[in-house]
């Protein structure tokens, strides 16, 4: 490790040990918020793991139920059906802090309750796959807009913990090792002055002794 280019003076031997004992708490501040981002992190992945699991199994099976309800109705119908929304969903986004890191808070607004007839068609041109299809995309919908903020928040604690480790490893690394290092060559330096000083004292006292 390459030390600090600094004059090996008591001035500069206090003032870099200031600067390591700063940068030492720094360090262990931020390896807390690393540790803490972490565990949140863990925890979020989990829960998001099992939240697409869910989402993914309820588009699945909404899919093959359409797929039946196309193979077995007018495409000129389904498309009618389908093309302008019934409903009208709004988002209103605020940010949350979690250690210094700003995510985002989705607050999805319907008109009415999906669930209270989400599109209107008559039933007696549909069939039972296209009924079972409607209704699962209806109901996995607030899911789905769940698991868009939760993988927001991953990806940015994901960049906020890797900016975080960067700055703890050179903190580790780089930092902390070239201060004790330049703090040792100063102490080594001056004690090494020390002792050059005594024994020119010494000499002096032995020469005024002797005349």
């Amino acid at each position: 490790m390459v030390k600090l280019n600094v004059n090996p003076t008591r001035m500069e031997l206090t003032r870099l040990k200031k600067q390591l004992n700063t940068a030492s708490r720094g360090h262990k501040l931020l390896k807390d918020k690393q540790d803490e981002l972490m565990r949140r992190f863990i925890q979020l992945i989990k829960k998001n793991n099992q939240l697409r699991t869910e989402v993914e199994g309820a588009l699945q099976q909404a899919m093959q139920n359409f797929s039946m309800a196309d193979a077995l109705l007018s495409d000129k119908y389904i498309e009618e059906l389908v093309a302008v929304p019934k409903e009208r969903v709004t988002l209103d986004v605020v940010e949350q802090d979690i250690l210094s890191v700003k995510v985002p808070i989705m607050h999805f607004n319907y008109e009415r309750a999906l669930a209270d007839g989400p599109l209107e068609y008559g039933f007696l041109n549909s069939n039972d796959e296209l009924d079972q299809s409607i209704q699962k995309f209806t109901e996995v919908l607030p899911k789905l807009l769940k698991l868009t903020e939760i993988e927001k928040t991953c990806q940015l604690m994901a960049k906020e913990i890797e900016k975080t480790r960067r700055r703890v490893n050179a903190l580790e690394y780089l930092t902390i090792p070239q201060l004790e290092e330049t703090i040792y060559f100063i102490q080594m330096k001056l004690e090494e002055n020390e002792r050059a000083e005594v024994i020119r004292m010494i000499k002096v006292k032995n020469m005024g002794t002797t005349l």
